[in-house]
């Protein structure tokens, strides 16, 4: 079973966007039978089995084992992921594929580098023995007459470090630094 699976592609999201589907999703993220999943939701066998069908034809599950019970063979299913990340792709952009002017400064950019960060990172290979990342968060208080100050400290400090690690030899790395106002949450 993967971490993460990024689906990118309008039937995955599709097949999962179900509230049913979910349940089942759910469900499944230990090895079980149709039968013991339509137990659980207190639900026909026949219709988990039709979501689990459709669930399997995304991509999002899969059969994992086989049984004979009662002489009728029956699948054990799981999920094929721990979690699933829907690609802002899928919508695309509303504006007719046009790109904001990319102005540092905009929140605009800072969705389009989110998107981006997500797609990254949902392709890794995190079945490598080794994958050296890093991630910091953290929050910062800045008067608001010095907040130009602060924006300005952080872009000289990340292009101090773009300068002197940005040779062609070595292991590439990524690096992203997201800064935004903190909103209060609901």
């Amino acid at each position: 079973m993967r971490d993460v699976l990024y689906l990118d592609q309008i039937e995955q999201a599709e097949a999962l966007l179900k509230p049913q589907r979910i349940e089942v999703l759910r469900r499944l993220a230990e090895p079980r039978s149709c039968t013991e999943v339509a137990r659980l939701l207190d639900q026909t066998q026949q219709r988990v089995y039709y979501h689990v069908r459709r669930l399997v034809e995304a991509g999002l599950v899969s059969q994992v084992a086989e049984r004979k019970v009662r002489g009728v063979h029956e699948g054990v299913y799981q999920a094929s992921a721990r979690s699933y990340w829907l690609s802002p792709r899928l919508v695309g952009r509303l504006d007719g594929g046009l790109r904001r002017k990319r102005d540092e400064m905009s929140l605009g950019y800072l969705l389009d580098l989110m998107e981006e960060v997500q797609s990254d990172v949902a392709t890794l290979d995190r079945t490598a023995p080794e994958l050296p990342s890093i991630g910091v968060s953290g929050e910062i208080r800045v008067p608001v007459e010095r907040r130009q100050e602060f924006l300005d400290d952080l872009r000289s400090t990340l292009q101090d470090l773009f300068t002197r690690y940005g040779g062609a030899e070595g292991d590439a790395f990524k690096l992203a630094v997201a800064c935004y106002p903190k909103g209060e949450r609901p």
